[in-house]
């Protein structure tokens, strides 16, 4: 699929629309229902959070990296290792959400900005197929959408 700058612009104001929403009704989740795993080997919300946050965090450098390349390749993350090693549970809910919803309108102003004649650059993340950049704009966004569902 080809991507437009457009389409990519109408996904960042999606993704600032959901955070928006989305922060508002977390507020209201206490901090011992965000820290309890519905199972031992289940992520808590402020462990779902984090990993939203690791997300943006590996996203933001292939939205920043890939732009004037021919081809980018960039490493996967081990998601479990990251939430493990950053111990999501011990932060206060309002500050983990407040990280989560700031960097958010961060990889929105940043995708906004993505010039038209990359967004079709191919992306290696790790093993997997390759994809577009515009297509790691649109995952991006869906996977926020994914998490959020489990969240709430």
């Amino acid at each position: 699929m080809t991507y437009t700058r457009t389409e990519i612009e109408e996904i960042s104001n999606e993704l600032v629309d959901l955070v928006d929403s989305s922060f508002e009704q977390l507020l209201h989740v206490d901090e011992i229902e965000a820290s309890t795993k519905p199972a031992p080997d289940k992520w808590s919300k402020k462990e779902i959070i984090g990993h939203l946050i690791d997300s943006a965090c590996n996203n933001q450098q292939r939205f920043i990296r890939a732009p004037g390349e021919n081809i980018f390749v960039f490493p996967d993350y081990a998601q479990d290792s990251w939430v493990d090693r950053q111990s999501y549970n011990d932060w206060l809910w309002p500050d983990l959400l407040q990280l989560w919803r700031l960097y958010n309108f961060h990889i929105a102003h940043v995708c906004k900005r993505l010039p038209e004649e990359d967004l079709n650059t191919e992306c290696r993340i790790g093993l997997n197929e390759p994809v577009s950049l515009g297509f790691l704009v649109e995952d991006y966004f869906a996977h926020q959408k994914h998490h959020l569902k489990a969240v709430f």
